[in-house]
């Protein structure tokens, strides 16, 4: 069973259980698939709906962003739910370490001396980062720390 039938049957199931959090969530990866689809003009493998669920997660945590400046917690808490669910159908994130580890790697591997090779690098890190869940705004903020720094 591939990505795709995984996330819509656990949408059927998700319906059975009346858990409306969950289904809700799920009814809207489902319908940014079937878009997806319909512009690629053919099925989406694994790969594809995993960058479509980051690009879901990315555009949740830029909303909570903005909803913390707002003070509107419900809608803060509403997006975290949406994460969890959407999360649990990618691969295990990339931890803390590991960033930096590939970050130094990537350094060494590029010769970046200042914040101007920073291009080079987060195209590296994010080659040595594949398969992983690696979140671009904390790798970002990685590379630029290590740059800045002497």
């Amino acid at each position: 069973m591939n990505l795709s039938e995984q996330i819509i049957s656990d949408l059927t199931a998700s319906m059975k259980a009346q858990d409306a959090q969950r289904t809700s969530t799920l009814r809207m990866v489902k319908a940014a698939m079937m878009n997806r689809k319909i512009e690629k003009g053919g099925d989406l493998d694994d790969e594809e709906v995993q960058k479509l669920l980051r690009s879901l997660v990315k555009q949740r945590r830029d909303s909570i962003e903005q909803y913390e400046k707002a003070g509107r917690q419900e809608l803060v808490d509403k997006e975290q739910a949406e994460i969890s669910v959407i999360e649990t159908y990618l691969p295990q994130a990339a931890s803390v370490a590991e960033i930096e580890a590939a970050v130094t790697a990537a350094i060494s591997e590029t010769g970046a001396t200042s914040i101007k090779d920073m291009g080079k690098v987060m195209k590296a890190v994010q080659a040595a980062l594949t398969g992983k869940n690696a979140d671009g705004k904390v790798v970002a903020e990685t590379v630029k720390a290590k740059l800045a720094s002497p």
